[in-house]
């Protein structure tokens, strides 16, 4: 394999395809557009010029574009798309354009392979070549992105040595250009935002390549349609993401720390709920304890009274004295019952209740009650009431009489006028209750 076919397909494997190399050269058209004017051509002349994507992109642009490479399988690229490149030395081809013939000059990732010495030869050089108001770009690997100055720059082993973009600037400076500015480009668009920063961030997120954009002086109507790209911000340095980080890291700290002081309240507030919990569970333990000795003793006293009660329903003493007892009942509801009205009817319930109980022993013992019949017909008033008695109270049926009785024996008759007269004095006894 040819060295040259090893640079270009280094270049297309690391640098990138031809349209995401197009679109990052994109950014430095707020300070190129402006050299294009009307009344003369704009020329334009690439050192190093690559595979080209920077001579297309000015050509679309307006620039009359040339360039100029020691690489014939980069020059190959240019060719393949009718680009103006021609195979020589980059710092010879600069010496060999008149003074103050150029609009601009530009240089991407050239000049990390050269000796300074030839960098800052090329420096003078370009503000000779220049015209007022002409620019210098200077493109190369930005060595404050850490992992850029440690690994991925001298993947190439043409590179000699990183340029930090002091140095570079101050050369331009020094050599006489007007004013300088260092255009850090290709960070990831994330950074600007508020998103929070891992380490990774501050290792590799520093804008990976770096430009020193230098012009040349000019009158001010000239140099004024450039202030807004010299005063612009471009890129993020170490800088600021280191102390972008710090802060995070602080806040963070904080956060911690107020986090921390917020757990350790609670768990003061905890271990005083805890404390005051097991003060009252204690004292509710006492009170419990003191609530069983309690109804211990309760118990206790309970079971005495008990024994008392079945010793004395057991004694001697209680047996003796329960007629006692019984004859003081007694007393005690007939002395309630006067109070109340109640003893003279109560005595004449209980009389009613005798009469009636004698009354039937004697009607079931026929001699007692041929008897008892004599001796009341001697008497009528009391058979009457008798006969009241035993018919009326005793809960047996009442006799419909008739006033007519039909034909009867002369006994049944008898015994017809007998059962009216009961009836007639009933009804007179009744009366005479009621009145």
């Amino acid at each position: 394999m040819s060295q040259t076919s090893f640079y270009r397909a280094f270049e297309d494997r690391y640098r990138g395809s031809r349209d995401t190399i197009k679109e990052r050269l994109r950014a430095y058209a707020p300070f190129t557009d402006p050299l294009l004017r009307p009344d003369a051509p704009a020329v334009a002349l690439d050192l190093g010029c690559g595979r080209g994507e920077w001579l297309e992109l000015l050509g679309e642009s307006g620039f009359d574009a040339r360039g100029v490479d020691l690489d014939e399988g980069m020059l190959a690229a240019c060719r393949e798309r009718g680009l103006a490149a021609q195979h020589g030395d980059a710092l010879a081809a600069l010496r060999a354009q008149p003074d103050a013939s150029l609009a601009l000059v530009s240089a991407f990732h050239l000049v990390e392979h050269l000796p300074f010495d030839l960098v800052r030869e090329l420096i003078a050089e370009a503000l000779r070549a220049l015209r007022p108001g002409g620019l210098l770009v200077m493109e190369t690997p930005n060595p404050e992105n850490l992992t850029v100055g440690a690994t991925s720059f001298y993947l190439d082993p043409s590179h000699l040595h990183p340029l930090p973009p002091g140095l570079l600037g101050f050369a331009a400076e020094h050599a006489g250009f007007a004013r300088q500015r260092i255009v850090r480009l290709q960070e990831d668009p994330q950074l600007h935002t508020g998103a929070p920063l891992g380490l990774i961030n501050v290792l590799e997120g520093v804008s990976p390549d770096y430009a020193v954009v230098a012009q040349k002086a000019a009158d001010p109507d000239t140099l004024v349609r450039f202030d807004a790209a010299f005063s612009a911000r471009w890129g993020i340095t170490l800088g600021q993401l280191a102390l972008r980080y710090e802060d995070q890291l602080a806040g963070r700290d904080a956060e911690i720390h107020h986090i921390l002081a917020r757990v350790e309240r609670h768990g003061t507030d905890l271990a005083q709920q805890l404390a005051s919990a097991q003060a009252q569970a204690q004292e509710l333990h006492h009170a419990l304890a003191r609530l069983d000795e309690r109804i211990g003793r309760a118990e206790a006293h309970a079971a005495e009274m008990s024994q008392r009660v079945v010793d004395l329903l057991s004694s001697t003493s209680w047996r003796i004295t329960e007629p006692l007892r019984r004859a003081m009942t007694l007393a005690l509801r007939l002395r309630s019952a006067q109070r109340e009205g109640r003893i003279g009817s109560g005595i004449k319930t209980r009389v009613k209740g005798l009469v009636r109980g004698a009354g039937g022993a004697v009607l079931r013992r026929p001699g007692m009650k041929r008897a008892a019949r004599a001796l009341l017909r001697k008497v009528p008033a009391l058979e009457a009431r008798l006969y009241t008695l035993m018919l009326d109270n005793s809960g047996a049926a009442r006799v419909r009489l008739d006033d007519e009785p039909g034909e009867l024996s002369p006994r049944a008759a008898r015994a017809y006028r007998q059962l009216r007269q009961l009836k007639q004095e009933q009804a007179r006894m009744n009366d005479a209750d009621r009145h």
